[in-house]
């Protein structure tokens, strides 16, 4: 009879993102206007910059702990804010619509000196118009997260890099760790998002600060899920209603009970079309990178539907909105004043366009991001579309 010997195998998990925690000293690296900012509002960069969190997951168990209830104490900003936004707008020197159904620019305005009641204004112009820019702003880290956490609970990613906790550092040859790839040949298409949908309670207003702007391009292309859900017929729009579809995070995770399976996703389910809980219109909830299938269907269904859908995202640019960073260009000290993007995830989809400087020298793209969740996604069978709560389509 023979002895059989059991043996153990040491297996050492590296973090499957490929990140490392706490300081990585890249701050001799930081654009000129990045660092006059930070050291402006006393950030310290002594220990390097920025900083990633001390203890990150590596299982997705851990992971899906995060943020896996409800926010009790969330207020949808906007419900209740005067509808003319006499407080926001009086204050400033221009309002302008930068298409017919998405983006607007306010001229004149500081984002730190606004109220609460033109916080509110506010929240209900982006639930409106889904995306607006603010250019010209002294904006300080810590009031940017001030902004964020009125907005409801500000999202501190448990893997990307941060100037403080909920501020996530948005500065691409960092963050990828090799260089952008500017021209592809073919049709390559665009990575078109969505910010954070797998969450428990998706992404509300994410606030994208750029305190450091290319000379040219870097532009970022934003699409409006009201005016897509419009774009279908009645009839589709019925057959989408009610569905659920599910959604994956951008990084991943051991499972821990089945390390072979190798790393996994995040997966969490919202409705395919959402209603708004400020204005109660229709939205797709819905983008290219993030949903992999819709609940109820065969794949064959689900990928033909998803493609089709996010074409119609992508194919309409009546729909879309393409904002430059550089606006009027540079000041009388060569420089390009930092500009605020705000928009409603819930109901869009965006793209940073490839084609800016990605050297560690000269004018380059860096920015910080607060991004404030919302709750999870409901759709009210009783609610009506964008342009059927607005009358468009009547002779």
């Amino acid at each position: 009879m023979s002895k059989v010997q059991s043996q153990s195998i040491s297996i050492e998990l590296k973090n499957p993102n490929g990140v490392k925690e706490g300081y990585e000293d890249y701050s001799g690296k930081l654009p000129s206007t990045t660092r006059k900012r930070l050291e402006k509002y006393g950030i310290d960069l002594s220990k390097g910059y920025p900083k990633r969190p001390n203890e990150i997951p590596l299982f997705l168990d851990d992971a899906y702990k995060i943020r896996n209830q409800v926010n009790p104490e969330y207020v949808e900003r906007g419900i209740g804010a005067d509808p003319e936004k006499k407080a926001l707008f009086s204050g400033a020197k221009q309002v302008v619509n930068l298409t017919k159904y998405i983006g607007t620019e306010i001229i004149g305005l500081q984002l730190q000196d606004l109220n609460e009641k033109q916080l509110d204004e506010l929240a209900l112009l982006i639930a409106e118009r889904v995306v607006v820019v603010f250019r010209d702003q002294d904006l300080s880290p810590q009031k940017h997260l001030e902004i964020g956490s009125y907005y409801g609970e500000v999202e501190v990613h448990p893997l990307t890099a941060q100037v403080l906790p909920g501020s996530t550092v948005v500065w691409d040859k960092f963050n990828r760790g090799g260089p952008l790839i500017e021209f592809q040949k073919g049709a390559s298409g665009s990575y078109w998002h969505t910010d954070l949908d797998h969450e428990f309670s998706p992404a509300g207003i994410t606030h994208l600060h750029l305190d450091s702007i290319p000379s040219v391009g870097g532009d970022t292309g934003y699409i409006s899920g009201y005016a897509a859900f419009d774009k279908l017929s009645p009839s589709f729009q019925k057959f989408l209603e009610g569905k659920k579809a599910i959604h994956k995070s951008a990084h991943r995770y051991y499972k821990r009970d089945d390390l072979l399976a190798g790393p996994q996703h995040l997966e969490r389910e919202h409705d395919l079309v959402v209603t708004h809980p400020v204005t109660g219109w229709k939205s797709l909830f819905v983008n290219p990178a993030h949903v992999v299938r819709i609940v109820g269907l065969e794949r064959d269904e689900s990928d033909l539907i998803l493609k089709y859908l996010n074409d119609v995202f992508a194919k309409n640019l009546d729909i879309q909105v393409r904002i430059n960073w550089q606006g009027s260009g540079p000041g009388e000290d060569g420089i390009i004043k930092p500009v605020s993007v705000l928009w409603d995830n819930r109901i869009s989809q965006h793209v940073a366009i490839p084609d800016y400087n990605d050297s560690w020298e000269g004018s380059v793209r860096h920015a910080h991001r607060v991004t404030s969740l919302s709750i999870p996604t409901k759709f009210d069978p009783e609610s009506k579309s964008q342009r059927e709560a607005l009358g468009l389509d009547k002779k």
